[in-house]
């Protein structure tokens, strides 16, 4: 990793109307526009579900990160993330972070264990610690099952 401070630069333009063109060097350009519930057409990335989906990729990186440092098996790590707007004293603002977040891991992992190292990613998420809005972790942990052995009978 590189030294502090870390710097982003992202270029956003666009005409009186359409779509605004996001570009950053080396990356793809993308086209976002207004969501439905601010009179957009709904079937673009957002500012607001771009930041919604930040919270949920930041978490799955850094769980990535958190677990490879305690030598923490896992199979796999989904999450579904709703972000609440509301206005608040005359200004409008993410004030909380639902996060589903479904984890795999192997057969014989303590869930608890598994619930701690989840639990610590969230508090570690660099995204979710940039925020103003409560981040809720609403998390699952499925161990998978014991194989099932075939029977066999006997004639």
């Amino acid at each position: 990793m590189q030294a502090f401070p870390h710097h982003y630069t992202v270029e956003a333009s666009g005409p009186g109307t359409g779509d605004v063109e996001l570009r950053a060097d080396g990356l793809p350009t993308l086209r976002s526009a207004s969501p439905i519930p601010f009179d957009g057409p709904g079937d673009r990335w957002s500012p607001e579900t771009l930041l919604v989906a930040a919270v949920g990729d930041c978490l799955i990186l850094t769980f990535r990160a958190v677990a490879r440092a305690s030598g923490f098996a896992w199979t796999s790590l989904e999450c579904d993330v709703t972000g609440t707007l509301d206005r608040i004293e005359r200004t409008t603002r993410f004030v909380g972070f639902d996060v589903r977040a479904r984890l795999q891991v192997p057969r014989g992992t303590d869930p608890d264990r598994a619930r701690q190292v989840l639990e610590k990613a969230e508090r570690s998420c660099l995204i979710s610690n940039s925020l103003s809005g409560a981040i809720h972790l609403i998390p699952t942990i499925e161990v998978a099952a014991e194989p099932v052995s075939e029977l066999t009978t006997v004639d």
